[in-house]
């Protein structure tokens, strides 16, 4: 769907005259001779350069409309705080008269009834609506101004951008920022909801804890997204606030951490990503500004399911002042916790276990020669009952990556544990193009504790189900920012690299997000928007702006077939066995089609080595690049050779297997799709292979299967000898050369499968043609043995 379509089908109908006239200024750019037929003023526009008195023009009218939407989103932004305040003095006073009627019995009378609440929480609900449709049209007018700059730059090849880029943030109407206005709403729906009871509890939830064990599940989000998502979960679970007494500041969200690997051989990036039993992740995390005294030092081990232990995240505080002398080794364990130990607000157990846990750390970070690589930095909002932590929502914002190494002939932190030229001043501009990355979407976690069996709340099955919200398993900010901050150390990629360039926006799948009360979402803001083709500059038929005098009634009709064209080509795709996903997804096409190439020996992401070594011998030339050139297209030869005779063959084709049940936003599918992810030149894209004991077990006991069979025949031709005639030598020969053969074969095809376990490589594992060759080695042993009786009979018969 193209931007103007968007636009006319979700826009707010009250609000249309406020929204950017992006049909106006697209027609604007098209015509420069109003008054002239429209044939004429095509050619005029050919043939005519778009001259100065036409830029004039067109930036009056690109003025008018930024301040026409600047004036409208900061006048219904201070309506909505107008609003929020009266509702809050409103809850107050139903809140307080609540209260005095628990405490004194004259007051009953006073007491507020259930119809007040429900009021109360329309009211919110409104609001919370409101703000919604504040920050979609933010959005879209934000996105139709970027649009129209890029569409006249290429058109006119006049460079607007730089320009308007500066009165732009002159009017800075998409800058509003709506987390206090979501914290100040989630306090008090959650009044509202339990009745000015809410859930009493320790708001760090978790905070004095030592370690995490939790079930998480991790999530992309867009940034058109990442408020409605915000208000759709503070009506479940209100906003976590560490210190509820102080006034929210922007900086109260920040997270910073600092990740530590050894440069040469980069093991902590390598054992996280493929998951290897006992991996470790070690970084330094703070929050708030750079000024914070406070610095966590944490230790993430991966534990494999098998081992019947879990992931663990073990921390303890530190200093500021102190953290360099820890990591040299200068300062010991026992002056860390000597304080701690005269205070006595810990057991002394505790302090024990945190005292082994900082020794520990202290002896890898010493002993693997740990360093700074990698920081992140973002804005945590985080949903969850205060001392209640089987539900847990976090949502980060802003995520960056820098770089903190001393690599490159440069000193980013010299001999401290991190650079000190930045802090939280996101989007830090002042660092070089190469030290930071900007990730373009926001991480959801939802994690998650649960008895055994029980299924997590249906409003949470709905959420990661929806279209705002884009499964990445296993997504770790540690090993995407290593690999994206260290292109020319790091070879092998995450598994989600090649998802990156791919738009997650999806459309609506479900009746799923914000309802006014008695009214229901129609249309959905969160389709993905195609940029604007070169066909659409020269005009098309459907994306014409509408006549003056009913632009309302068909901007109305455009919203109405925009949904019903979305509903029948979803239906369509239903009634064709496809998903209603994300069709660029390609990582859901994978979990909706089945194994193509079930007989393909490689990962299923990998680079293609052999066009590598091709290319390579490309740029020798001579001798060695006709060798293989010569090798390749016999290799080519031989595949399609193959091929043929698989397809001319008769073969018993695979059972399908029933699709498996998707759960929390992971689709669901049969399997595989036939779609190759190549990976950069000289890189690998890793795949997440699940190897447990069991599988190497079933390896050795399908090798023990082989040799017991080997042995068996061996026994047989042993005994056959004993006769010692010629037909007995003959059936005893054919039977040892059928056991030689299964026995070295069977070896080499556990050798095979033992190695590629090791490395976890995703290979077909299944010997399609070894039971086969051992049927046919078997039926030859025995002709052999029917062949030589029968000539011997023969031969009787005519003596006789």
């Amino acid at each position: 769907m193209r931007f103007g379509q968007q636009l006319r089908s979700s826009l707010i109908k009250d609000w249309y005259y406020y929204y950017i006239s992006y049909d106006e200024l697209k027609r604007s750019l098209r015509n420069t001779n109003f008054e002239h037929t429209p044939a004429i003023q095509q050619v005029h526009k050919q043939a005519a350069a778009w001259s100065e008195d036409d830029e004039k023009r067109f930036v009056n009218q690109l003025e008018e409309e930024l301040d026409k939407v600047f004036t409208f989103q900061k006048v219904k932004s201070q309506e909505i705080i107008r609003r929020i305040n009266a509702t809050e003095k409103e809850v107050n006073e139903v809140i307080g008269r609540s209260q005095a009627a628990e405490q004194d019995a004259s007051a009953k009378a006073n007491e507020p009834d259930e119809e007040e609440f429900l009021l109360l929480e329309e009211d919110l609900s409104d609001i919370i609506a409101d703000v919604h449709d504040l920050a979609k049209f933010t959005q879209l007018n934000y996105t139709g101004f970027q649009k129209i700059i890029k569409k006249h730059d290429k058109q006119t090849h006049w460079h607007l951008k730089p320009v308007f880029a500066a009165r732009l943030n002159a009017r800075p109407f998409f800058k509003d920022d709506y987390d206090g206005t979501v914290i100040k709403l989630s306090k008090l729906y959650d009044l509202v909801r339990t009745r000015g009871n809410p859930i009493k509890g320790d708001s760090s939830a978790g905070g004095k804890q030592q370690n995490f064990v939790r079930q998480t599940t991790k999530y992309w989000v867009h940034p058109d997204n990442i408020t409605e998502l915000k208000l759709i979960i503070l009506k479940h679970l209100p906003v976590l606030v560490f210190n509820p007494s102080k006034e929210f500041e922007r900086k109260d969200s920040a997270i910073s951490s600092i990740y530590y690997d050894n440069t040469d051989t980069w093991e902590l990036y390598e054992g996280r990503l493929k998951k290897t039993e006992g991996a470790e992740a070690v970084r330094l995390r703070w929050y708030g500004g750079m000024e914070s005294d406070t610095i966590f030092v944490e230790r993430k081990t991966h534990r494999e399911d098998w081992t019947g232990e879990k992931s663990v995240k073990a921390r303890f505080s530190l200093k500021e002042k102190n953290v360099n002398a820890y990591l040299r080794g200068d300062l010991t364990t026992e002056k860390i916790f000597e304080k701690a130990r005269r205070e006595g607000k810990k057991s002394e157990k505790e302090i024990d276990d945190l005292e082994a846990l900082a020794k520990e750390i202290q002896f890898r970070v010493i002993d693997r020669k740990l360093v700074p690589v990698t920081r992140s930095f973002y804005n945590r909002t985080a949903f969850q009952l205060p001392g209640d932590a089987r539900v847990r929502i976090s949502l980060d914002t802003e995520l960056s990556m820098t770089r903190e190494d001393n690599m490159d002939g440069k000193r980013r932190c010299g001999d401290n544990w991190r650079r000190m030229d930045i802090g939280i001043d996101w989007p830090f501009s002042q660092l070089p193009k190469e030290d930071v990355a900007l990730f373009p979407y926001g991480v959801l976690e939802v994690k998650l504790q649960t008895a055994q069996g029980q299924e997590p709340p249906d409003w949470i099955r709905e959420l990661t189900a929806s279209h705002l919200v884009e499964a990445v398993p296993k997504f770790s900010k540690f090993i995407h920012g290593t690999a994206t901050m260290f292109p020319k150390r790091i070879d092998l990629l995450p598994f989600w690299f090649p998802q990156m360039e791919t738009d997650i926006r999806k459309p609506l799948s479900h009746n799923f997000g914000l309802n006014r009360p008695g009214q229901s979402t129609d249309v959905s803001t969160s389709a993905a928007m195609e940029d604007d083709t070169d066909d659409e500059l020269d005009g098309d038929e459907d994306d014409e702006p509408p006549a003056e005098n009913d632009q309302n009634l068909q901007r109305l009709r455009a919203a109405r077939d925009a949904l019903e064209q979305h509903e029948q080509e979803r239906h369509l795709d239903e009634a064709n066995g496809q998903p209603n996903g994300n069709v660029l997804d390609e990582e859901e096409r994978m979990a909706h089609k089945p194994i193509v190439h079930a007989d393909e020996d490689y990962p299923l992401y990998d680079s293609d080595d052999e066009e590598e070594q091709l290319a390579e011998a490309k740029r020798v030339g001579g001798w060695t690049y006709r060798g293989a050139l010569v090798r390749h297209h016999a290799l080519l030869a031989g595949d399609k050779l193959l091929d043929f005779l698989k397809q001319a063959a008769p073969m018993p084709r695979p059972t399908q297997i029933p699709g498996r049940e998707g759960r929390m936003g992971i689709p669901a599918g049969k399997g595989v799709s036939e779609k190759r992810f190549k990976a950069p030149p000289g890189k690998k894209i890793h795949v997440p292979v699940r190897v447990e004991p069991k599988v190497s077990f079933a390896a050795e006991r399908t090798f023990l299967a082989w040799l017991e069979f080997s042995i068996i025949l061996g026994s047989i031709a042993a005994t056959l000898l004993n006769f010692g005639d010629n037909l007995s030598l003959a059936s005893a020969t054919a039977f040892t050369v059928v056991a030689i053969i299964a026995l070295f074969y069977s070896m080499g095809i556990y050798l095979w499968r033992v190695s590629n376990i090791k490395s976890r490589r995703a290979v077909q594992y299944h010997d399609k043609w070894g039971p086969s060759m051992l049927c046919v080695g078997l039926v030859a042993a025995v002709a052999v043995s029917f062949g030589f009786r029968i000539a011997k009979g023969s031969e009787g018969g005519l003596r006789g």
